[in-house]
């Protein structure tokens, strides 16, 4: 059984960032980019504004999501610092720092801790859901259920990233593994690939291949 990814709290993800963003030092972050939790040896949060950009496993460089919509990120690393993971922009970024102690100052003003806590709460089910995905799965579970993220993906976004790098940069699968899938995928007309390993259209992918 797939399990759904959770629904993001979108209402206390803005409520957020129009409390945080007339605070906030504009950044433009280039693709590749790797962004640093601190600022002048000074803790930050982030605002997330437009583009993609990825958390990764700082240990292996593993991608644990790409975001495209607007996010915080800094939550936890404010309050508990563990500089388990890091971000990079995929492509180019608009985004917004401000010092942590500031943003936590303006959050206790504003009365906002609780939508704190349900972003919290949902970056949480994330890693659970994730994992979902990958730990003690098959396999075909594995390549499957990462189709069905990346056909949810923007078009723009899906049209940039090839199956196996998008597959591979997640779950560091073999190469072989995802490629001896894909193509058996494609040759049974579950699929639909673009020259170039492009993922066009995810037409019937069984439980069970």
């Amino acid at each position: 059984m797939t399990i759904p990814p959770p629904s993001r709290p979108e209402a206390s993800i803005q409520n957020l960032i129009t409390a945080l963003e007339p605070y906030g030092t504009p950044m433009e972050v280039i693709p590749r980019k790797r962004i640093n939790w601190e600022y002048k040896d000074v803790p930050q949060f982030y605002v997330f504004k437009s583009g993609e950009l990825s958390v990764l496993r700082a240990t292996d460089g593993l991608v644990i999501t790409t975001v495209y919509d607007q996010n915080l990120f800094g939550i936890a690393e404010s309050i508990h610092p563990l500089r388990s993971h890091i971000l990079r922009a995929e492509t180019e970024c608009t985004m917004l720092r401000l010092d942590a102690s500031l943003a936590h100052e303006l959050i206790t003003q504003k009365g906002l801790w609780k939508d704190i806590s349900f972003i919290l709460a949902y970056y949480t089910t994330y890693l659970f859901y994730r994992d979902s995905l990958v730990v003690q799965q098959r396999t075909y579970s594995i390549i499957r259920s990462h189709l069905m993220e990346m056909i949810r993906l923007p078009e723009e976004s899906r049209l940039r990233t090839s199956i196996l790098d998008y597959i591979q940069e997640r779950t560091h699968l073999s190469r072989s593994s995802i490629l001896n899938v894909m193509f058996a995928l494609k040759n049974g007309g579950y699929i639909d690939i673009k020259r170039g390993g492009y993922l066009l259209e995810v037409i019937n992918l069984p439980e069970k291949f």
